[in-house]
């Protein structure tokens, strides 16, 4: 069979199209990174390139392939996933992090072995300068070329691919945005003057709808479109398809904002960056920009990107956008915690895939919900390790005794949200769950309760949350924290609390705080908020003290808590989190679901 003649139905027929694709390119080696033109996190259907050639469905890990093998790299967060869904008898899972696993530049190494020349093949487009940059660096004084390649291999081998999603696009009205198009662009511009700089690529979805007001449905769980924008110190410029944008968008961006077609932006591009100097954040530019820029006589500026901070750091209108939307996420996730204590209690059987449906109904009976933020997890017993379980089984049971995690987030009008509670199915816990499920209570409390003093960056506040869970012997392996969007992306930078989150949090910033626990075959625990940074205090030598402040009212489950082993502060700072549930959540309840909140929502005397 050769590519292109017919849909390529297993993994090594697919590899063995792409070796033939690479081979009539020269190539010995093809990355595949996990994301799209637009760095995008989460893909359109039509953009999961990795997923496709792999089978790995994660949202995040790269792919690589040489003439004989081929990797798959997971985190710590999909190891399992990786496990069951890659066809090991084809390619490597190396699970990154651990012993003996290679990286992507390692395993490249290994392809290459002693040839004197050996071309890894790449989409630009697909790779940020931030990657590229790491490659340069890791193969210097090897034999190994980064070549980069116009036009993704993937997209002629993969026959079946879905057709793009072109959604309605809308603006969003200040009275939900707190700021005018025309205000943001006219910041933007006032960095680049600031900064001497003559041009800002756009490149991610996120930034681009922040900037403009406008919302879409082209990714799922993401309220984005598929565009790019330049901006210049004294012009905007935007490449998408105009005809679906409605009209009331148009008339915001009037005499204001060029438009042109999507496939406009590489011309424009080389013609406005032509002995001009562009601002580059490598972290959020792909290659495919900087090389049109640089082929083009522009200088570049490496710099953080405007829009990401401007976007993270939440205006008033932003925040009491947050609020709300997280107060309807809260109180759907009550109810559906209630119906799940009530359909248990009258001895029906209820599967991961009911209670998915039930919180799923929940959510949009409340007003102003546009859909959900990310697949819903709703793993049972030893499907709760699996840190992005995104995929409930109807003919799993909760079982009485095994621990129930459930991740989920909605999509408000003027809002995201997302949280997570781990329940016991049935009403006595064993000692090891309740040992281990309040340690991680306690890693959540210290550090949703911790002040800190301005310029303090999420490295430090990760290291504080794990604390008392290393002193048991316990981690987790993905962060303790990301940041959250304004009815934008559920995961956005530049603030998160990990060990590689070096940006200082600041007051409008919200982030999750979400510490774990996971054991293969056992479950897994994790319990996650949204919070907002705030300012505590100014002392008197005027230093500022910054604290966070809950955006999710949600109860933990008490049938899990050894409360002796949580100490005055703690218990404080619980009996103070549960009035406010009971305040905020209870009087929107029937009464059988407020008896249930206030009864769960009781501390032992």
């Amino acid at each position: 069979m050769t590519a292109g003649t017919q849909a390529l139905n297993s993994t090594e027929a697919k590899l063995q199209a792409l070796r033939e694709t690479m081979a009539a390119h020269g190539l010995d080696a093809y990355l595949v990174p996990s994301v799209d033109e637009h760095i995008n996190e989460y893909l359109p259907d039509n953009k999961q390139r990795r997923a496709w050639i792999s089978g790995f469905t994660g949202s995040a890990g790269d792919f690589v392939t040489g003439k004989t093998e081929a990797w798959v790299f997971a985190d710590s967060r999909y190891y399992e996933q990786a496990d069951y869904e890659v066809d090991t008898a084809h390619i490597h899972i190396s699970k990154l992090g651990l012993e003996g696993h290679p990286s992507v530049a390692e395993s490249v190494k290994k392809l290459a072995g002693a040839a004197a020349v050996f071309k890894l093949g790449f989409d630009p487009f697909t790779l940020t300068v931030l990657q590229f940059q790491s490659f340069q660096k890791a193969f210097k004084n090897t034999a190994i070329e980064l070549v980069p390649v116009a036009g993704n291999l993937i997209d002629p081998l993969w026959q079946e691919a879905p057709k793009a999603i072109r959604s309605k696009v809308f603006a969003l009205p200040d009275s939900l945005t707190g700021q005018s198009t025309m205000e943001k662009i006219t910041a933007v511009q006032g960095k680049l003057k600031a900064l001497k700089a003559d041009l800002l690529p756009v490149t991610k979805l996120d930034q681009v709808a922040w900037l403009l007001n406008w919302r879409g449905q082209d990714i799922p769980y993401n309220p984005l479109f598929t565009a790019y924008a330049l901006v210049t110190p004294d012009a905007a410029h935007l490449f998408m398809d105009s005809t679906r944008v409605e009209p009331e968008a148009l008339q915001c961006i009037a005499g204001r904002v060029t438009l042109h077609p999507y496939t406009a932006y590489t011309d424009t591009l080389k013609s406005l960056s032509a002995q001009k100097t562009a601002l580059i954040d490598a972290k959020h530019t792909t290659c495919g920009t900087l090389n049109i820029i640089q082929e083009n006589g522009g200088a570049i500026q490496e710099g953080e990107h405007p829009i990401e901070l401007m976007k993270a750091v939440k205006n008033p209108v932003e925040i009491a956008g947050m609020q709300a939307a997280n107060l309807k996420a809260s109180r759907g996730k009550i109810r559906a915690w209630a119906w799940l204590d009530a359909q248990l209690k009258a001895g029906e059987t209820v599967t991961e895939v009911d209670f998915q449906q039930a919180i799923e109904r929940f959510y949009a009976e409340e007003d102003g919900f546009f859909g959900l933020s990310f697949n819903t997890i709703s793993g049972a017993g030893a499907n709760g390790s699996i840190v992005h379980y995104g995929t409930p089984n109807p003919n799993k049971r909760l079982e009485t005794g095994e621990l129930f995690l459930i991740d989920s987030g909605c999509q408000f009008m003027g809002g995201t949200t997302d949280d997570t509670r781990t329940l016991l199915v049935g009403d006595t816990a064993t000692p090891r769950q309740k040992l281990r499920y309040t340690e991680v209570l306690k890693a959540h409390i210290n550090c949703a309760s911790q002040q800190f003093p301005k310029g303090t960056d999420g490295a430090r506040l990760d290291g504080i949350t794990r604390a008392t869970l290393w002193q048991h012997g316990l981690d987790y392996g993905h962060g303790t924290g990301h940041g959250v969007g304004a009815f934008l992306n559920v995961h956005e930078g530049p603030n998160g609390i990990h060990k590689l989150a070096h940006k200082p949090l600041e007051p409008g910033m919200i982030t999750s705080i979400e510490p774990g626990f996971y054991e293969p075959g056992w479950g897994g625990i994790r319990l996650e908020n949204l919070y907002l940074t705030v300012l505590r205090q100014t002392d008197a030598n005027g230093q500022s003290w910054y604290g966070f402040e809950s955006l999710t009212y949600i109860p933990f489950d008490p049938k899990l808590i050894d409360w002796a082993l949580l100490n005055p502060d703690q218990l404080d700072w619980l009996r103070s989190y549960y009035q406010a549930i009971v305040e905020k959540i209870a009087s929107s309840l029937s009464a059988e679901e407020s008896a249930w909140l206030e009864t769960t929502c009781r501390l032992p005397d």
